[in-house]
């Protein structure tokens, strides 16, 4: 066997290797991603909790208020009216609370919808605890139907004290057609 044609195998087994490597990467790296933002709380991931196990681990601070305002959006595709119950509440850092977001399908078929969560600012998602949320599942509505969707939350007492006024937005996204597939 000629030198040329063992460093032509070589070569390509290499680049067999590299492509192999880079297509188990593109696919593991959505849910590296996620695993990443709820640990760290980028991009405003907040995660779920156990609201007993939190609220016996936190004392309301009855002297500290803050704002939370929430947000509802819509993607491109998605008809659906969606928005909060209310859309400000001044809350005790490390007590309990409850609100709804509001959906309704308008359209003439069933739907399913899946919100994504979003903090401002980012830093605070780590403090911003959700016991209940819509956006853990996904939302099926009957054509015409509307729905309240519940979210309960505790904004930890150790939220840094320069922050007064946080943000909580979701966007909702149609995932009929993936469901349907499933």
């Amino acid at each position: 066997m000629s030198r040329g044609s063992e460093r032509n195998r070589r070569s390509v087994r290499r680049i067999v290797l590299v492509a192999v490597a880079m297509f188990g990467f593109g696919y593991l790296l959505v849910p590296l991603y996620n695993v990443f933002c709820e640990i760290t709380g980028l991009n405003g991931k907040t995660g779920r909790i156990d609201e007993a196990a939190v609220a016996a681990k936190f004392k309301p601070d009855p002297n500290r208020t803050v704002k939370v305002q929430f947000v509802a959006n819509n993607s491109a595709d998605m008809p659906w009216e969606f928005r909060p119950g209310v859309h400000t509440m001044e809350v005790h850092p490390g007590k309990v609370y409850s609100t709804f977001f509001v959906a309704t399908n308008p359209t003439s078929r069933p739907m399913v919808a899946q919100a994504i969560p979003s903090m401002a600012p980012s830093v605070a998602s780590k403090y911003f605890n959700k016991t209940e949320c819509f956006c853990f599942n996904q939302q099926p509505l009957e054509a015409g139907e509307r729905k309240e969707m519940p979210l309960r939350f505790i904004v930890d007492p150790r939220l840094p004290k320069n922050i007064r006024t946080l943000t909580l937005a979701y966007s909702l996204f149609d995932v009929t057609g993936r469901t349907a597939a499933k």
